[in-house]
């Protein structure tokens, strides 16, 4: 049985992992934040302790990390005693803090696919170029590393699992929607890290469509859903991680994901792409100094931590499920709605934050409890999805079917 938790990261999902491991700290044990800055990670201590999260009296501590820097990772590791460790920090991050994990034997867990600052969309299958290439070693030495287990990649994996394992005999296909319906009141912002979130954007958009990789260009498919609670939404065939893992683990011919946006949204997108201010190559000014646009467009926008006090409205994300059972034709929606405004009331945080920062916190629960502790490298799909989905339920973000009976809670029966 595992337990102490190491956050490495201390943006707004990092803010929300650290309340959620507060309020469950009676079996995850003690709770370390690390992050280049310190300041950063004391105020989430603050915003705990503000909003009275741990379940049991006990102290939060604070650190100063360069998690690039594999040594000293893993001497944290030690310092703190953490058995489990969560990263949410920049995906530039992944393969060093993974090996500071496989090194001191400790479990890992992320919320994203690793990415190199000098390349996008990477050929698929992604996880393939990095994390995968660990899975022997993991294997080998007992090492738990979930990945991508945040809400997309994450949540969704394990939707189609249960789709898999419940709803269906065969899957013909999963398309990921995520739509969020709120507004942050900001003429222009990202809701997470805008560098990871254009960098998302700017490249080819690989699909698995035919059982082969298909690439695209952003905004240039785009479909049409009325969906529960948000309504008639224009979203658009987006590259993204799951895709990558979910076209390997699962015999399912087409996996694609979709994301909404606005016409603001696009119109500013083009406009900054087309100028050249979100690439990551390096430039020089007139000056001779050198700087990376899209980082230069980083600085000049909002903190995303910072849109939560003003964020209303509420998002929607899941998968729809196609394919038969019982030799009938089949179509199934598996989804979670989150509100804005009661993410920030529990957590001080908006709920983009909110739905990638529970997840890790509910696999390290079962990681703690011994229900996911596999002491192997997997992608949430491998996993058991009821035990996942059962925590989550409880722990705000319940999961919910609509299909040929209606639209209802999940009961944990097809």
């Amino acid at each position: 049985m595992k337990k102490n938790v190491l956050i490495i990261g201390a943006g707004g999902v990092a803010k929300v992992v650290a309340h959620k491991c507060a309020q469950h700290n009676d079996e995850l044990g003690r709770i370390a934040i690390a992050s280049r800055n310190i300041s950063k990670c004391q105020a989430i201590i603050d915003s705990v302790k503000a909003k009275g999260s741990l379940k049991q009296p006990a102290d939060i501590k604070a650190f100063s990390l360069n998690a690039l820097d594999v040594e000293a990772t893993k001497a944290l590791i030690r310092e703190t005693g953490s058995q489990i460790v969560i990263n949410v920090g920049s995906a530039f991050l992944n393969m060093s803090v993974l090996r500071a994990c496989i090194d001191t034997g400790v479990a890992y867990l992320d919320t994203a696919i690793h990415e190199e600052p000098g390349k996008i969309c990477e050929t698929p299958p992604w996880y393939g170029n990095y994390e995968w290439n660990h899975l022997a070693e993991c294997q080998e030495k007992n090492i738990t590393a979930i990945l991508g287990v945040g809400f997309d990649p994450g949540v969704v994996n394990a939707y189609a699992a249960l789709a898999q394992q419940q709803y269906f005999d065969r899957i013909d296909s999963i398309d990921i929607l995520d739509v969020n319906a709120g507004s942050h009141g900001k003429y222009f912002a990202t809701n997470f890290d805008p560098e990871i979130n254009f960098r998302e954007f700017t490249g080819q958009v690989w699909s698995w469509q035919n059982s082969q990789w298909t690439s695209n260009t952003m905004f240039e498919v785009k479909r049409t859903d009325d969906l529960p609670v948000v309504g008639s939404q224009n979203l658009y065939l987006t590259g993204h991680d799951e895709v990558h893992s979910l076209s390997k683990n699962l015999n399912v011919p087409n996996v694609r994901f979709w994301m909404s946006f606005g016409e603001h949204y696009i119109n500013v997108f083009t406009v900054l792409k087309n100028l050249g201010l979100l690439s990551e190559q390096p430039v020089k000014t007139a000056e001779g100094l050198e700087v990376v646009p899209l980082k230069v467009v980083k600085a000049v926008l909002p903190d995303p931590s910072s849109l939560a006090p003003g964020y209303t409205g509420k998002t929607c994300i899941g998968d729809l499920v196609k394919g038969t059972k019982d030799g009938q034709s089949r179509e199934v929606f598996i989804y979670n709605v989150a509100d804005h405004e009661e993410a920030f009331a529990e957590t001080d945080s908006q709920g983009i934050s909110y739905t990638a920062g529970v997840p890790p916190v509910a696999a390290a629960l079962l990681v703690a409890r011994g229900e996911w502790d596999v002491q192997r490298m997997v992608n949430v799909e491998e996993l058991p999805a009821e035990p996942f989905l059962n925590a989550l339920d409880v722990m705000g973000l319940p999961t919910r079917i609509k299909d040929e009976h209606g639209d209802r809670p999940w009961n944990g029966v097809a």
